[in-house]
């Protein structure tokens, strides 16, 4: 515990629900040891809960793909110019960008080389394609902090400092679950068949997978009238935005929207159809099995594929971790109803036994007190000279 008379001051910058969950485990295992230790920047409820201030709404943070970027691009960039300002002005001990790389990346850099610490928490995905940033990533940080094991070994390779620290969902979510009590926390009961959809957090990823997401369940519900259909949405706004594409695609649709609680509907469900992100983990560490369907607009997708080399074969957590597709994947025009009612159909109807088995090898491989060793990285790196 450090007894410094002069209260630290961290920044920490976040730009969605998962960084806000990585950030509330963090600000928890630093103030054990900085009890004065004043935290601003941007952040979500659960950091602001922690008494993290927050100079903009992490909502302004929250979008995916080039295209939708471009339209938020204008207040991204007012909203950057303004938080290197204002650490310039009022420089805090430490700069602790998570996630949101390409926000967070270009206020470390004038920050680094105006002598403040910066860490980067959640590496970019450089190992999957612009490997070459990778030199931008060295040049604005002092430190990455990884989630997961072979993004460590990708920067010891490039000598740029980063310590492996786990997942704090890994350490949050028990390694055993029965699903029998969030199943009548949601008024299921224990011999219903149970689909979850998680169609994502962001607007973008709501309005571009709710309708195939929908239209598939209900394919499924039509082979099989008692199947039980769960929607978790992260807020008001999203669940709206949800009920608006329901109710112009599928409105005879039994199915059951709920307030939050996704960690909920994934313990209840026998099979879950999800968006790519953190929540495919999340999914696997309830040891559900899942099918994962994505799209970005159009364009998005060209421009990436157009300009950007991929050197990977996946892009859902589970099955990066594992090397192999422990989880069916399925992009943009290969989202579609008929794959996804396909996949999910034996997933509803077996015993998932062995996937399940896999599953709790890579929980207990990235199970390791991870805000515990995010926060030693990081008091680690204040006290160096």
């Amino acid at each position: 515990m450090n007894n410094q008379s002069k209260p630290l001051r961290i920044a920490i910058v976040v730009g969605e629900l998962s960084g806000d969950i990585l950030g509330e485990g963090l600000i928890k295992a630093l103030k054990i040891r900085y009890p004065n230790a004043i935290f601003e920047g941007i952040a979500g409820p659960k950091m602001q809960a922690q008494g993290c201030k927050s100079l903009f709404d992490m909502e302004d943070l929250a979008v995916m793909g080039l295209v939708e970027v471009l339209g938020r691009l204008p207040r991204l960039l007012k909203i950057r110019k303004q938080l290197i300002q204002h650490f310039l002005d009022n420089p805090p001990d430490i700069y602790i960008g998570i996630d949101a790389p390409d926000f967070n990346l270009r206020i470390e850099k004038p920050l680094k080389d105006a002598g403040i610490k910066t860490v980067q928490y959640v590496s970019p995905s450089v190992w999957a394609w612009r490997e070459k940033r990778i030199h931008k990533i060295s040049a604005a940080t002092n430190m990455v902090l990884a989630l997961l094991p072979f993004e460590k070994a990708f920067y010891d390779k490039h000598n740029v400092p980063c310590t492996f620290v786990g997942h704090t969902l890994a350490d949050d979510i028990a390694l055993e679950h029965d699903s029998s009590a969030a199943r009548i926390e949601l008024g299921l009961n224990d011999n219903d068949k149970v689909l979850a959809l998680l169609p994502g957090s962001r607007g973008s990823e709501v309005g571009l997978l709710s309708e195939t997401y929908i239209q598939t369940a209900a394919e499924l519900q039509a082979k099989n009238p008692d199947l039980k259909i769960v929607v978790p949405l992260v807020n008001d706004k999203r669940k709206a935005q949800f009920s608006e594409i329901l109710a112009t695609t599928a409105p005879s649709l039994k199915i059951q929207l709920l307030d939050g609680q996704s960690d909920i509907a994934m313990q209840a469900a026998d099979a879950i159809l999800i968006a790519s992100g953190t929540a495919t983990l999340e999914g696997m560490l309830y040891k559900k099995p899942m099918v994962v369907g994505y799209k970005i607009k159009p364009m998005s997708y060209w421009i990436f594929k157009t300009l950007f080399t991929f050197n990977i074969k996946y892009f859902s957590l589970p099955n990066l971790l594992a090397d192999e597709e422990l989880v069916p994947e399925f992009l943009q025009a290969d989202c579609n109803v008929e794959n996804l009612a396909h996949a999910l159909k034996p997933m509803l109807e077996g015993n998932n036994s062995a996937l399940k088995s896999r599953f709790l090898a890579i929980h207990q491989q990235i199970r390791l007190n991870a805000s515990e060793q995010a926060a030693a990285a990081v008091a680690e790196l204040l006290n160096a000279n």
